[in-house]
C-alpha cells in the first residue's frame, strides 16, 4: 500500500491555491467526525511539503454554518499540519482598513453558535486555554511576505465572528464597530479553537473584500468624502477574484519562511492529548 502522503504547512482556502503546489496527491481522509469537506491536496512549494483543503468545498457548495469544522482540523492533524494559515475573507469596520488590504489577525470574538467547536465532549472536562487564539510565531513571516509581495497587510486585528449567512444589519454593524473590533467573518471560529485543541499553530490571515454595512457614508481620515458603499456578494466576490494571484503570492513567500520557524511557541504545549475518537 502506498503510504499516505505528509505535509508540515497546511492552508485552508479557496479552490485557487491548487495552482501553487507542485506534483500535487490528494489523500481522502476518513475522520471520527466524518468527512472534511474536500480531500486534501497535498504538494511541494519551494520544497516545502504543503497540503491544502477548500473550507468550502471544491465547488464552494458549503456554506459556513455547514462545514464540518471538526472533520476538517483533524484531517490536517491527520497528515501531519504542524503550522496552518487560514485565508479568509473580512467586512472591513474600519474606514482605514481598505479593500484588497490584508489583515494578520491576533484577536477574535465568537458570536456563532450551534457549530462543532470542541474535540472535548467528556466524559472529563478539558478547558484549553484561548487567550490569544492565533500562534505568535506565525504573524511576522506573514507580515514579511506580504511586503516582499507589494501588498498592504497590518499587523494584528480583532475579527469578530459572525454565524451567517447573512451579513450584519446596520445595528450590529455599529454595534461591532463601537466596541472596538476591526473586521468581521464568518469563518475564523471554530477553525482557530480546533486547531489550538490540536496543537496546531494557527494564522488567520483576512483578506478585506468591502466596508460593512455599518461604515457606509464614514469618511476615511486619509480621503476626503469617501462614499463607501454597503457589502453585497457581488462586491465581496469581485474584490476575492482580482486579488486571488496576490493572496497566492503572499503565501508562496510566507510558507518557506513558516516552515523554518524552530516552533517554541505555547501553541501545542497549551494543548492536552486529544482523544484519537
Amino acid at each position: 500500500m502506498t503510504p499516505r502522503p505528509t505535509a508540515d504547512v497546511g492552508v485552508f482556502g479557496g479552490s485557487g491555491f491548487y495552482e501553487f503546489l507542485d506534483d500535487v496527491q490528494h489523500a481522502v481522509i476518513d475522520t471520527p467526525y466524518g468527512p472534511p469537506s474536500a480531500p486534501v491536496a497535498i504538494g511541494g512549494i519551494d520544497g516545502v511539503a504543503v497540503a491544502f483543503l477548500a473550507r468550502h468545498g471544491v465547488k464552494h457548495e458549503l456554506p459556513p454554518h455547514k462545514v464540518n469544522w471538526r472533520a476538517n482540523a483533524w484531517a490536517m492533524r491527520e497528515v501531519g499540519v504542524r503550522w496552518l494559515v487560514g485565508p479568509c475573507a473580512v467586512g472591513s469596520l474600519r474606514p482605514d482598513r481598505h479593500p484588497g488590504e490584508m489583515v494578520v489577525l491576533d484577536q477574535l470574538v465568537d458570536r456563532t453558535w450551534g457549530r462543532g467547536d470542541t474535540f472535548f465532549d467528556g466524559p472529563v472536562p478539558v478547558h484549553v486555554p484561548f487567550a490569544d487564539p492565533y500562534c505568535p510565531e506565525l504573524g511576522a513571516p506573514l507580515i514579511a511576505a506580504a511586503a516582499d509581495a507589494g501588498v498592504v497587510a497590518h499587523e494584528g486585528g480583532t475579527v469578530v465572528v459572525i454565524q451567517g449567512p447573512r451579513f450584519s444589519t446596520r445595528a450590529e454593524s455599529r454595534w461591532f464597530r463601537s466596541q472596538g473590533w476591526d473586521v468581521v467573518n464568518m469563518t475564523q471560529y471554530p477553525e482557530a479553537f480546533l486547531a489550538r485543541e490540536l496543537g496546531i499553530c494557527y494564522a488567520g490571515l483576512a483578506l478585506v473584500t468591502d466596508y460593512d454595512t455599518g461604515v457606509e457614508g464614514v469618511v476615511a481620515p486619509e480621503a476626503r468624502h469617501v462614499a463607501m458603499e454597503s457589502v453585497t456578494m457581488d462586491a465581496v466576490f469581485a474584490v476575492l477574484e482580482a486579488n486571488v494571484e496576490r493572496t497566492r503570492q503572499v503565501l508562496r513567500r510566507a510558507i518557506p519562511r513558516i516552515a523554518a520557524l524552530p516552533r517554541q511557541c505555547a501553541c501545542a504545549t497549551l494543548s492536552p492529548t486529544v482523544p484519537e475518537s
